[in-house]
This record gives C-alpha cells, structure tokens and sequence, in this order.
C-alpha cells in the first residue's frame, strides 16, 4: 500500500503547476496534502475512485489539510480537541481497519522564534493524540513536521542553530516521538544517507544547488516494522518549496 504525503503550498496554486499530473501519474492508494490554504468549493480537481477529506483553517487561505483516500475510512477526525490548537486545520485523521493514519502540518516557530512556546505546546498535544489512538491500533503519521531533527537533515546545522526548525526544544520535541516507540521511516532504512531534503528556500538557487532541510515525514508505530516496505523523497517533483516523501506498508508481511 503507498502513501504520499506533501506540503503543497497552497492547493490552488499547485494546480497550476501540474498538481493534477503528478497524483494522477504517481496513484497512490493515499495522498494527504499540508499548508493546502483552500476550502472544498475553491478546488476543482477529480480524483477518480476516491474519497476526499478536509480540515481547513478558520483564517482564509491559510494552513489546512486534506486526504485523498481509495479505501474509505471507518472514521474521520479533526483536530487535537483542544480549542487553542485546532483553530488552523492542522490535523485530520482517519481510522481504518487495521491502523490510524494521520495527517499534521506542524505550526511554525516563525522569525525571532515568536510561536515556539505555541510550538512547544503543540508538540506535547500532538504526541499524546498519537498515543491515545495508538492504545487501539496502530499509527501511521505523515506530514510537515517542521523540524530537521538531526544535522544531517539540513544543508547548514551550524548556521541555523537557533533558527525555526532546528532549535534545540524542536529538535526535542521530535526526539520525543522517536522515545515514544515511532519510528522515522526515512531514516531507518536510509540511516547516513547524506544530501536528503524535502524544503528549499525559494531564494539564492537553494534548490538547484540542494541546500535545503528534510522538514517532511512518515512516522509509524514499532509494531509496524515489519510491514515497511519502503520510504522515499520524491524531490524531482516540483510544484512547491516541499517536495513530496512517499510510504510503502506490506499488509500482508506478519507483524
């Protein structure tokens, strides 16, 4: 089963920079979308054999989230439950049979780190959401996590320190999720694979010149080990500053 997730920077705008092309061509079996800054009735797009889900933000054109999914889930959720975090579309999930999967655009810790209490705060909520579900069945979490969480996950560790993404709290708070039993499916079957990124600066070139940071993830719980098949950043894909990361789960490996 493959999953794909990606920050698109905006739905709408993707769309006119072969969105529709790229979904169609990769067929996933499930493509959750982040930071998709668009409500249902503003997007025309078909997605044949699929049911769409959508958390978008209360602010306009901001944030949100949404899942294309070809098999139809038992249960749909939003948000964390928790007033002061839920306002910005930043968490959908779905229940299936055999496991939870859910889809998180991280907030950002933002310029002068004006948002990292809020981050902080986030992190704590958004870890105990991911344990609560996983005292049913397993978890497969996906999305823009917006943290390098080692300095092997961005161009320039040294220089951006104490920038947003890569503080020392931010850094902990995804070291919590690891500490918890998730696994980092990039990382596990890549472990010193250098030069892995999934954002890029619009700015200077970052791209064509690979200074970028490894921002996008899938998270899985242990017990899912033995069903993971493959992970991947799909960063020929263009479209947005991210670039997509895909999943691959063997539902018929034991485990």
């Amino acid at each position: 089963m493959r999953y794909i997730s990606w920050n698109v920077n905006g739905l709408r705008s993707a769309l006119k920079k072969g969105f529709a092309d790229f979904a169609a061509e990769a067929d996933p079996d499930i493509l959750c979308l982040q930071e998709t800054r668009a409500e249902p009735h503003q997007v025309e797009l078909e997605m044949p054999g699929r049911c769409v889900y959508w958390n978008p933000a209360r602010r306009k054109g901001y944030s949100g989230t949404t899942i294309f999914t070809r098999i139809e889930p038992m249960d749909v959720r939003t948000g964390l439950g928790d007033e002061d975090l839920d306002g910005e579309g930043r968490v959908l999930t779905l229940e299936f049979a055999g496991h939870f999967l859910v889809n998180v655009y991280t907030p950002n810790s933002q310029r002068e780190l004006a948002r990292l209490p809020h981050r902080q705060k986030w992190d704590i909520a958004f870890l105990a959401h991911l344990k609560e579900l996983e005292k049913s069945k397993p978890v497969v979490c996906c999305g823009d996590l917006n943290v390098s969480h080692q300095e092997i996950d961005l161009a320039n560790p040294r220089s951006n320190r104490r920038n947003a993404g890569f503080t020392d709290e931010e850094r902990a708070g995804f070291s919590a999720f690891l500490e918890a039993g998730f696994i980092d499916t990039f990382r596990e079957l890549n472990p010193g694979r250098e030069g892995c990124y999934t954002w890029w600066s619009y700015r200077s070139a970052a791209r064509e010149r690979n200074v970028g940071w490894r921002l996008d993830y899938f998270l899985i719980s242990g017990a899912l080990r033995p069903r993971l098949a493959g992970a991947e950043i799909l960063a020929d894909v263009h479209g947005s500053d991210h670039c997509p990361v895909a999943l691959d789960l063997d539902w018929e490996a034991g485990g």
